[in-house]
């Protein structure tokens, strides 16, 4: 992007670059794909956020110099997606649903390759209090697949910030292992962070750390975007949300689709909540302003009234929203449908909804007067509006 000419103040174009991922499992490679995508446009972000499949896409972005990240995703989701010996695409709705309900029945039994394997045996034979016992699969596939691709040494000398985010076990208290952070605190990110934000149970067992047990972040958020707008109020933001459920979906037919349409609904995002929170803030904090431009001169210096004016500053953010959108026939198992037609799919929709949304460049420097959130879904459900905005 050209920057040769320095746009105004409060414009997109000038903020600090944030991609926030959504954990989603196997439709995670939308996130790779939009990721491209993304590179092709000259958007290299300063800050990636992740949960559970988020967390690790984030640290194979962050954990490589920009020339060999795409590559490395590619070997990442090549390597965990499953071949098959015919091409599924052509066989309608119908066959392709039987087509992923069984791919997912196979992954279910055998596990997916440089990722989870099925205890042997299995976890209830195992004395109860053991490792063991606690998930129906092995997490060590993956911890060898992160050492592999991904550079810890880059993480932790800060080049790209990253945060992941888990839940403890035992307190159910939510928390992001951010590596400015852990820098501060002399600590390091390693393989078990980001394997503790997507030790999804009963299927992944808790990830210890420090001697506290986390679990998959999305049990109690599946998104980082409240993180990120609370670590950072002094610097403008522009941030692409990348999400792989989506809040909103037609009536369900059936019980295969009410499942689906449940999952949708507890993992998705809370964008437009987020929008309606800030803008509340927003209008206190501009109130609060004004209010201290017409208080008596003796009392603008007052120590009290100093607190209040840091109080009232604000940067503007604006998030660019997308989302996957499923297919009439993905079910409820489409998060570990792991199929190398459906990778190669839900990638190709990344690239395709990440080119859509910058065929409208403009916004990226038009002034953001008035508002200090503004949330575009450039996609929606194929539309291309710059004034939609998605919940």
């Amino acid at each position: 992007m050209d920057t040769s000419n320095p746009a105004p103040e409060k414009t997109p174009a000038r903020a600090q670059r944030v991609l926030v991922l959504q954990g989603g499992g196997a439709l995670g490679s939308y996130q790779a794909g939009a990721y491209q995508a993304l590179c092709h446009h000259d958007f290299e972000p300063d800050w990636i956020a992740g949960i559970s499949i988020g967390a690790i896409n984030a640290a194979i972005i962050a954990g490589n110099p920009r020339e060999k990240r795409v590559g490395r995703l590619k070997e990442f989701w090549d390597l965990v997606s499953a071949p098959v010996p015919w091409n599924p695409v052509t066989s309608g709705d119908r066959g392709r649903s039987v087509f992923n309900e069984a791919s997912a029945a196979l992954i279910a039994t055998f596990g997916v390759p440089g990722f989870f394997q099925p205890r042997f045996p299995p976890a209830p034979l195992w004395p109860q209090g053991t490792p063991q016992s606690q998930s129906y699969y092995d997490t060590a596939p993956l911890r060898a697949t992160l050492e592999r691709l991904v550079d810890f040494d880059r993480i932790n000398d800060l080049t790209t910030r990253l945060s992941v985010g888990a839940v403890s076990v035992t307190t159910g208290n939510f928390k992001y292992f951010d590596n400015f952070e852990f820098r501060e605190q002399g600590k390091k990110i390693g393989p078990e962070h980001i394997m503790a934000s997507g030790a999804l149970p009963p299927g992944f067992p808790s990830i210890e750390i420090e001697g506290e047990h986390f679990w998959d972040g999305g049990l109690a958020s599946n998104t980082p975007l409240d993180y990120v707008l609370d670590a950072e109020v002094n610097n403008d933001l522009l941030i692409f949300q990348v999400d792989l459920f989506s809040a909103r979906g037609p009536l369900p037919v059936s019980l295969l689709a009410a499942a689906e349409r449940e999952k949708d609904i507890r993992y998705s995002s809370r964008t437009r909540m987020n929008t309606d929170k800030n803008r509340q803030i927003h209008n206190a904090r501009m109130a609060l302003r004004e209010l201290i431009e017409k208080l008596p001169d003796d009392l603008k210096n007052d120590p009290s009234v100093e607190i209040l004016r840091k109080a009232a500053r604000e940067n503007t953010v604006t998030v660019v929203h997308l989302i996957y959108r499923s297919k009439n026939y993905e079910s409820s198992s489409k998060d570990y449908d792991f199929s190398h037609v459906g990778m190669v799919e839900h990638w190709a929709a990344g690239e395709r909804d990440v080119n859509r949304s910058m065929r409208h460049e403009d916004w990226l420097e038009r002034p953001q007067s008035g508002e200090t959130m503004v949330t575009y879904d450039l996609t929606g459900d194929g539309a291309e509006t710059l004034e939609g905005k998605q919940e």
